[in-house]
């Protein structure tokens, strides 16, 4: 009886709320694209947009005159009538009973919603207009809000994130403290937690701009640059190994001295992505310009006997092709290296088109084979000398003489001619091509080589180019994008949550000569991110994704910010810049179980001394088998241009900060320098660590936890022993084992807190 009558409760419930839904109230003014489009995408461009070998009785409801034309298969019938729903083929088939009849018909597993039926009738009503996809019109900035803000606003990126707030029925939380601002602009900015000493005097700094002030000073140190370039190299897919089985050695960390280099420099965007693409073809190219087009090399490259060569650099052309697409349009090009695009205006010729641009390089699928001549970098290629080290490249970190050689670019003397691959096979040829852009970003009227696309990229006109980069800025920041999908502005990506704050950064940023760190410090002075990370229970319930920002987003580290905090909290972080990547501890046995045997990196050999220090951004990454605790907290193996990394919590991660080898090191290191300055040391240790001073009770219970650690490890001398046995940096002379080890218990613990972790 009890079950039955809750399930008649549920059952009760479950139709209220589905009658609220259906109650729900429709827009004044339907628009075609933030209401209808995403609508027609979901559930009707499989069978009727732009895939025309998937396209059903010649009806593309994609564009205003096929879906207003007569329809080939009903004669006397529209799919869409302005003003007409009961007249409009498409809307009477949505809402048929009979299966037969009815869009989309039942087999397709797609179902329209009573809200998105109510939708489209009053859009029809309103007269169906259409619009271009609001990605594709250029950007235009719109005039601020108001009074949005009023009194809380601190720049014009307020004004947005209250209006939308108080269409929200939402207001911003109070400013958070100075300890946990220092902390969070330090994150952002360096990538390294605050110091103790950063700490106290910004707390003692009562000027009014002492914020500003801070943030400014972080802005010229060095480790802005790396912190940049950690985000860049997923995009860039860089890794230290070619990849595919072999998955050999290559030499390509000079060009991520240079990314480092060009941020800490400021270099403005639309320079630092012309070098990148076209460095080489600009007149009277420098060294630096050539270095910089490494980016187009970094991609995997096989050094396996027997493989088809043309397969294979046919291959490496889709892949800088693709990156192109996701990295600075941001659309899903690559759907369309087979058929053309199923959601998007991309037809398969236009793929091919771009593709062009990057079909001219001078290499090979297949130059060389593990087990002959080493080849750290594949032609074409720059050989760097010391000469050059020192008085022009002086921004590389070059630690010893090697020979020192890098992939870059360098086209051919003849135009390679290009073709429709049919199905995408790389001998399928169709219909030859010339260099192209898709007509529905942008006509391209260039020189056709990557120098004329770099400049189609960064024209005024093109649409997509600065709302991308500044987007993604926004995700680096506040952990999400104003578009969530931040390489999807096409059809089947997310809509903005704040469409106009998004045009006016975009335009902003333009205006003001593609200046990053103007835009990054703009985002990190506003209002907006000064707000604390509390959210209470109201707002969690109104707003449980903090789409309208009424609190400061609360965001797990990247992998390599992990690493990071727990070396430089400790002490142990060598802050040198660039230089190759260096290989610290892990499990034993994971190379050699995943490689074939063959080649440099067949077999695992840890580096040593300060090589064991250096930050997260220089961890050895060969793609077969990346480093363990740098993908268990998320990180990318770097098999291609990745633009948004998913974040997980799992119980893995927590073994890793209990057990990793460099946590424990750097929480013996951390509790021997305590005891040796007699200051307080578990109060420090967590200053240092979390960056913030403790409450009584939580210093209470580290306290608490220390002397029963004490205890035991007098007790138990040998087990101190063996506690402090980990990682390589010497114990200092005479220690008192049980003393430290009891302290690296109490480190541990303060690193596994999730807020230690944690930017809130």
């Amino acid at each position: 009886m009890r079950r039955l009558l809750a399930l008649a409760i549920l059952t009760a419930f479950i139709a209220c709320n589905g009658g609220r839904r259906t109650a729900e109230k429709l827009p004044e003014e339907v628009d075609y694209n933030f209401h209808i489009r995403p609508i027609l995408s979901d559930k009707c461009y499989t069978c009727h947009g732009p895939d025309a070998n998937k396209r059903e009785a010649g009806l593309r409801l994609d564009i205003r005159d096929s879906a207003f034309k007569a329809l080939r298969e009903t004669p006397g019938g529209f799919a869409f009538v302005a003003g007409k729903p009961h007249q409009s083929e498409a809307y009477k088939r949505i809402i048929s009973d009979d299966s037969s009849y009815r869009m989309p018909p039942p087999n397709s597993n797609l179902q329209l919603t009573e809200r998105e039926i109510r939708l489209i009738e009053k859009w029809i009503r309103q007269g169906a207009v259409y619009k271009p996809h609001w990605a594709f019109v250029p950007p235009k900035k719109p005039a601020l809000p108001k009074t949005a803000g009023e009194g809380w606003a601190r720049n014009e990126i307020d004004r947005f994130i209250a209006e939308g707030m108080e269409a929200a029925s939402l207001a911003p939380n109070a400013e958070a403290d100075k300890e946990h601002l220092l902390k969070r602009a330090c994150l952002d900015i360096t990538g390294l937690p605050p110091t103790v000493d950063m700490m106290d005097r910004f707390l003692a700094d009562t000027r009014p701009d002492a914020y500003e002030r801070a943030v400014d000073s972080l802005f010229t140190l060095p480790q802005y640059g790396e912190k940049m370039a950690v985000h860049w190299m997923d995009i860039a897919r860089f890794a230290d190994s070619h990849g595919y089985q072999d998955d050999n050695y290559r030499s390509q960390w000079p060009w991520r001295d240079w990314v480092i280099h060009a941020f800490n420099t400021n270099m403005p965007y639309d320079r630092f992505v012309t070098w990148q693409l076209a460095g080489d073809l600009l007149p009277g190219a420098t060294r630096e310009q050539l270095l910089a087009t490494g980016f187009n090399r970094n991609h995997k490259i096989t050094e396996e006997g027997g493989v088809i060569d043309e397969e294979y650099r046919v291959e490496y052309v889709s892949d800088r092709t693709n990156t192109f697409g996701k990295a600075f349009l941001g659309v899903t090009i690559e759907c369309a290296k087979c058929h053309d695009h199923k959601y998007d205006p991309f037809s398969q010729q236009e793929y091919y088109q771009l593709y062009a641009f990057f079909n001219n390089v001078k290499e090979v699928g297949l130059e060389s084979t593990v087990g002959g001549p080493e080849t750290y970098a594949k032609k074409p290629l720059m050989e760097i000398s010391n000469a050059e080290v020192q008085n022009v490249l002086q921004f590389i970190n070059r630690p010893d003489t090697n020979r020192l050689i890098v992939s870059v670019m360098g086209d051919q003397d003849t135009v390679r001619k290009s073709y429709i691959l049919l199905r995408g096979a790389y001998d399928a040829h169709g219909t030859e091509v010339t260099p192209g852009t898709p007509a529905s970003i942008l006509a391209f009227n260039g020189a056709p080589n990557r120098l004329g696309l770099a400049q189609w990229l960064f024209s005024p006109q093109n649409p997509l180019t600065a709302r991308v980069f500044v987007n993604r800025m926004w995700q680096e920041v506040f952990g999400k994008g104003i578009v969530k999908t931040s390489g999807d502005f096409g059809m089947q990506g997310e809509l903005p949550s704040h469409p106009a704050l998004l045009d006016w950064l975009a335009v902003d940023f333009m205006q003001h000569g593609w200046d990053v760190k103007r835009l990054m410090r703009q985002m990190i002075t506003s209002a907006t991110y000064r707000q604390s990370a509390a959210v209470s229970k109201e707002k969690l319930a109104a707003d449980p994704d903090n789409i309208w920002l009424s609190r400061a987003p609360r965001l797990r580290l990247p992998a390599e910010l992990v690493r990071d905090l727990v070396l430089s909290s400790s002490g142990l972080l060598v802050k040198k810049i660039g230089g190759p990547s260096v290989k610290p501890y892990q499990p034993k046995g994971l190379w050699e179980l995943a490689t074939s045997g063959r080649g440099q990196l067949a077999t695992f050999r840890q580096d040593h001394g300060e090589n064991l220090y250096r930050r997260g951004l220089y961890t050895f990454i060969k793609r077969t088998v990346p480093p363990p605790s740098h993908m268990i907290f998320d990180g990318s193996n770097r098999d291609q241009c990745e633009i948004r990394r998913l974040a997980t919590n799992t119980p893995l991660q927590a073994l890793v900060m209990l057990n990793d080898p460099q946590v424990l090191e750097a929480s013996r290191v951390m509790a021997a320098q305590l005891l040796l300055e007699k200051k307080e040391p578990v109060n420090m240790a967590f200053r240092r660590i979390v960056c913030r001073t403790p409450t009584p009770k939580e210093l209470e219970l580290l306290l608490s936890y220390y002397r029963d650690q004490q205890a035991h490890f007098k007790q138990a001398p040998e087990a101190a022993a063996k506690l402090l046995s980990a990682g390589e940096y010497p114990l200092p002379e005479q220690a008192d084992k049980p003393a430290i080890a009891a302290l690296m218990q109490v480190v541990t613990a303060i690193y596994n807190l999730e807020e230690t972790l944690s930017k809130t």
